[in-house]
């Protein structure tokens, strides 16, 4: 009987050594009811706290920190086979670490499947795909499809509602992405009069020198009319025409930057559509993709996908 039991349990060399490496590991978990304890816990006591649970139930000590174990010290439960629940970790843990190509197959599935639902989740509550959110996590990307022809004061006025406290927020994040838009416009190249928000001080600046240039060019030519009358009737007929012809093509070159309703909604549509593909392939930078790939219960969905899916095909044929 001494000898059954002596077989359930590592050596306590192996499990010294197995210990000793966690116990210095700073992002090691630890129920609540440890670390809340009063002050740090130092890696002696993480070492004892390891090995009575290592000694005590091996398949919850394989559940919560095998896969932090490599090859060699997995190779050391091998002793504990007979344990169902031992078995069942261990499987698990060698697929992780070794997996064969079909596992690697069935796991690529299991994961598109449940970004898949993670994401029909995030469709169906309406806020993650809004507008406002993806402005807000992709700035150059929604001014290149849709914000470069939207009026950008209509982002600053006050809406119904809305307190001014919250207007004041809004405003001070409104100029966060303006800067976030502008800094990879100047990153790629794009020319200054095309840059979003206030113009720098430089550009002002040479906005006013043109402006009296333009005041001193009016001076000499009130002078010149009132030395010839005929001579100004003649130029003001002039400058008319030139500044019907300006406004005219400002107009023009006004319309060129509208677009239709339609074509704006499609151009929406074409931005959230990318930023959905985003999140599938895996590059959305704000999500924890170890959380959503490893959540069994976005299994839910798919189960009811198929059953819905059968009942569908059974009915048809019949």
């Amino acid at each position: 009987m001494g000898e059954k039991l002596e077989r359930k349990r590592l050596s306590g060399e192996a499990a010294g050594k197995i210990c000793g490496r966690l116990c210095l590991l700073d992002d090691l978990y630890f129920p609540n009811a440890i670390s809340r304890q009063d002050g740090p816990i130092d890696p002696t006591q993480r070492r004892d706290i390891l090995l009575d649970l290592l000694s005590s139930d091996a398949a919850v000590f394989l559940e919560r920190y095998g896969l932090r174990l490599n090859n060699e010290e997995l190779a050391e439960f091998e002793c504990l086979r007979g344990d169902y629940e031992v078995n069942w970790h261990l499987k698990q843990l060698r697929s992780a670490i070794s997996p064969t190509s079909e596992e690697k197959h069935l796991r690529s599935v299991t994961v598109k499947n449940r970004r898949r639902a993670f994401l029909d989740k995030l469709i169906h509550d309406g806020q993650y795909f809004s507008e406002d959110a993806m402005r807000e996590r992709e700035p150059y990307l929604h001014h290149e499809y849709v914000g470069k022809f939207q009026d950008p004061v209509g982002r600053g006025m006050s809406r119904p509602g809305e307190r001014w406290s919250e207007t004041l927020m809004r405003r001070a994040e409104e100029n966060i992405i303006t800067a976030e838009i502008r800094k990879e416009q100047e990153r790629l190249g794009v020319p200054k009069k095309d840059w979003v928000g206030p113009k720098e001080e430089e550009e002002v600046e040479e906005e006013e020198e043109e402006e009296e240039e333009e005041e001193e060019e009016e001076e000499e030519s009130d002078e010149e009319m009132e030395v010839d009358k005929g001579r100004v009737a003649s130029a003001s007929v002039k400058v008319d025409e030139e500044a019907c012809n300006s406004s005219a093509s400002a107009g023009e070159e006004h319309l060129e930057e509208e677009i239709s309703a339609v074509e704006m909604q499609d151009r929406m549509d074409q931005f959230t559509r990318f930023m959905q593909q985003k999140l599938l392939s895996g590059e959305d930078t704000h999500l924890d993709y170890t959380k959503i790939d490893d959540d069994v219960t976005l299994d839910d969905h798919w189960m009811k996908e198929v059953t819905y899916d059968a009942e569908e095909k059974y009915f048809a044929e019949d």
